[in-house]
């Protein structure tokens, strides 16, 4: 079911004034959430949720960074013996962006009212579930501090992992963008200078140099209404992908058989299943609550699916490596070795621990290797384009210049 952006207003308990925002299926549901956390509700009104298009242009969620440092900085001043409330009061004063102090201010105010820290942090769609779970157990177990660390180290790690993934393909995406750009300028206004040129030739015009010819004319008569066409068809193609659960889990499981791609996304995913399975495990986190938690941490349906599946085998009274090796070769062999072994010697969370490292080093050297295969690719590409274009605009030039 389609969540909605809700903008609400309340009171707490002693009368002060609550504000924030709650990603909720309807009016309904958001109510019953807030009634839980004792606050009665004053005003709500639904959010409009832009396209996935305009989201470069708008920005209505902190950062991770963000969140990544108030926790830093949160577990510090724990760890230092300040109360709560004064860490609150603190980090409002710091340096932050203005929508994080708007969260710090309401986290702050719910909890003195006498709302749980985890309960507050589940107001704000900024704190995923096992932010929360994992913040709820170190409230209980009387080790805020020490969750709160282990929470910063983790977002940090999987922080790290997102920023080698994009910056292996800003590059190669960038420089292809930036001759695409030059490829329609030159056939949008060089390419039809020249066709005039042509026209005064009076002679037959290889078929290279008709070819982009048709590309200039067809460009310049119907271009506005193909990147319309384009634009739709996308949106919509968007749209049914997001309908149709089979047609994401055909792409999803398509992307793991592309050769680097899918051993990267393979990887990738293996280091942030373990890795958030190792940090739920070692708070002391039932395993299979935390399996629970982990099912959407990677993004990937397969993924989802096959640790739902591993959740059902557990109850059942299997282990988590007879589970692992009955995901049809999802998870690579090493992990089921690295959880038989861990479950043998009574440190599964040491071993989840270090598999995460293994990965995201595997991760980090497909990284370093598909940049290097992309840089030859590249250029191959510009040398396709720019050379073709050059070859089919002196061409009749050329060939003028041996008759005459």
């Amino acid at each position: 079911m389609d969540k909605f952006r809700y903008s609400w207003r309340g009171v707490d308990r002693k009368g002060h004034p609550l504000r924030g925002r709650l990603d909720a299926a309807s009016k309904e549901e958001l109510v019953a959430t807030l009634r839980q956390q004792r606050i009665r509700i004053t005003g709500i009104q639904r959010e409009f949720n832009p396209p996935k298009w305009l989201l470069f242009t708008t920005k209505s969620r902190t950062s991770t960074e963000e969140i990544t440092r108030f926790t830093r900085q949160l577990a510090t001043l724990i760890q230092a013996g300040v109360p709560l409330l004064q860490a609150f009061a603190i980090l409002h004063r710091g340096k932050t962006s203005k929508s994080l102090k708007t969260i710090i201010e309401s986290i702050h105010k719910q909890i003195e009212g006498g709302t749980a820290l985890n309960q507050a942090l589940r107001l704000h769609p900024e704190f995923d579930d096992l932010y929360c779970n994992l913040v709820a157990v170190g409230e209980l177990a009387g080790m805020l501090d020490t969750m709160l660390e282990r929470l910063a180290n983790h977002l940090e790690k999987s922080e790290a992992l997102r920023v080698r993934i994009r910056s292996a393909l800003v590059y190669p995406c960038s420089v292809l963008g930036i001759a695409a750009t030059v490829f329609i300028l030159i056939l949008a206004f060089v390419v039809p200078a020249f066709q005039n040129i042509f026209a005064s030739f009076g002679a037959e015009l290889p078929w290279l140099t008709r070819c982009v010819i048709g590309l200039s004319e067809g460009l310049q008569h119907h271009g506005l209404w193909a990147l319309t066409s384009l634009c739709m068809a996308i949106w919509y193609l968007q749209k049914q992908i997001k309908q149709r659960e089979q047609w994401r889990q055909f792409l999803h499981a398509l992307l793991l058989r592309l050769p680097i791609a899918g051993q990267l996304t393979r990887h990738a995913c293996t280091a942030r299943w373990t890795r958030t399975l190792a940090t739920m495990f070692a708070a002391g986190v039932p395993l299979t609550e935390a399996l629970e938690a982990v099912q959407g941490v990677t993004g990937h349906l397969l993924f989802q699916s096959a640790t739902q599946s591993i959740q059902a085998q557990l109850i059942e009274g299997h282990t988590l490596s007879y589970a692992l090796e009955h995901t049809h070769g999802l998870f690579p062999s090493m992990v089921i070795q690295m959880c038989a072994i861990g479950e043998e010697s009574g440190a599964l969370d040491h071993m989840l621990e270090k598999t995460a490292e293994h990965y995201e080093r595997e991760v980090e050297s497909t990284v370093a290797r598909m940049s290097t295969l992309l840089e030859p690719f590249i250029m191959v590409v510009l040398g396709v384009l720019i050379g073709g274009l050059v070859m089919a605009l002196y061409l009749p030039i050329f060939q003028l210049g041996q008759v005459v």
